[in-house]
């Protein structure tokens, strides 16, 4: 794994006029935007900040993710700790995923902790979100 970049959490990402903010799917085509100060629109919310807007107001919004690949099979880096990258497969075989130790967390769900030099191909993914 490349030491340039750094697996981050998953989430939504949306732009509004010139700032980016993290972002939470709503019902009914709406989407609430966060953020840690005060701006003109938004309202309190125990700690920090919200804004709920139509989707069709967003300049964009993105899901964004950090994959990468263990054991050549695809996966989801969930985290990381002292012990590793925790990963998520996201191949389609469950004999494989148990194959290359993932454990089943729930229905064709699968989950493992590994060593951060086990998991190749890093990359940061955009998934538009239309």
């Amino acid at each position: 794994m490349s030491d340039e970049i750094t697996p981050v959490a998953s989430g939504f990402v949306a732009r509004l006029g010139e700032r980016t903010f993290p972002a939470a799917l709503g019902p009914d085509d709406q989407v609430v935007l966060f953020s840690e100060e005060e701006l003109d629109g938004f309202e309190s919310a125990s700690g920090y900040w919200r804004r709920t807007v139509a989707h069709p107001e967003l300049e964009w919004l993105v899901l964004i993710r950090t994959v990468g690949a263990f054991g050549g099979e695809p996966c989801v880096v969930l985290d990381e700790d002292e012990d590793g990258l925790h990963i998520a497969y996201t191949g389609h075989s469950g004999m494989k995923a148990e194959a290359l130790g993932y454990w089943m967390v729930d229905h064709g769900a699968y989950e493992v902790v590994v060593p951060r030099e086990e998991v190749f191909s890093i990359r940061i993914e955009r998934i538009p979100v239309p």
